[in-house]
């Protein structure tokens, strides 16, 4: 069973195509539980989203802020499993057609076993996985088999990395570069900044990848302002933080259907 690098690559170059950047929305799986998580997916890619990022919940999740946190903490308390994070992809992608990947930390992957992990992803119609704790240096078993399952190897680039090493970076990555737009945890931000356009033009110097930008977009001005320098739009605290505030599920689904309708009009707007 082959994954769906293919059909990942293929969507960012039609948004592309239509002169606009694609929406990446993340959710982890298991919130606010696994069949909720699922009905969120399916939601904001009606509202709009081109891909989404399922996050494998991590009781330290070094790269994510105190919202994406608490979704972890109570995906966790729910007892999600990795079982359930294939699920989600599983029934995400055969709902809607469209790109899923898995955002996770290496250790859950490491003590599943890789050939386990990518075999399994594969099979649910994944299209890859995000990796922001592999070591490039260190990813060679792990490429080799999302290789051989068609799957992609999204790495993490920061504002902090010198040139030498982002050409490290997107050499041994594939589907697109996860451009971090800031020093430190996702959470929604006041303002972008700077530093995201420098970053992305800098990365594109090094490689044909697609270059997407995470860490602080909320609302659809920001999205705007990111999709005028780079090929993709990377939400999630916003999405995990209207789940958080609605009063009852049905409105967190709208509420997170709105937002994606909102950012997929952002995103037009570059």
């Amino acid at each position: 069973m082959s994954g769906n690098i293919r059909l990942l690559s293929d969507t960012l170059a039609r948004a592309k195509s239509e002169d606009r950047a694609a929406l990446v929305a993340y959710l982890p799986a298991g919130f606010p539980t696994v069949d909720g998580g699922i009905e969120a997916i399916k939601a904001v890619f009606d509202g709009g989203a081109d891909v989404v990022e399922v996050g494998l919940p991590h009781s330290d999740p070094v790269l994510d802020g105190p919202v994406i946190q608490t979704a972890d903490d109570i995906a966790l308390r729910g007892g999600v499993r990795i079982a359930d994070v294939m699920r989600t992809v599983r029934e995400a992608h055969r709902a809607t057609g469209k790109p899923v990947l898995v955002m996770t930390y290496w250790n859950p992957i490491d003590r599943y076993g890789i050939e386990r992990f990518t075999a399994e992803l594969a099979e649910a119609g994944g299209a890859g996985c995000i990796l922001p704790d592999l070591p490039v240096q260190e990813s060679a078993v792990w490429r080799e088999h999302a290789e051989k399952h068609g799957l992609a190897t999204v790495f993490v680039v920061a504002p902090s990395s010198r040139d030498e090493r982002l050409a490290e970076i997107t050499a041994a990555g594939s589907g697109f570069v996860y451009a971090a737009s800031l020093m430190g945890v996702t959470g929604t931000r006041e303002s972008v900044g700077a530093q995201a356009q420098d970053l992305v033009g800098r990365t594109r110097a090094t490689t044909e990848l697609p270059v997407c930008v995470g860490l602080g977009v909320s609302n659809a001005e920001q999205a705007a302002e990111v999709a005028a320098f780079a090929d993709g739009v990377i939400v999630g605290s916003a999405f995990v933080k209207r789940l958080l505030d609605a009063d009852d599920h049905a409105a967190g689904i709208a509420a997170v259907r709105a937002l994606a309708g909102e950012l997929a009009e952002g995103v037009r707007k570059r």
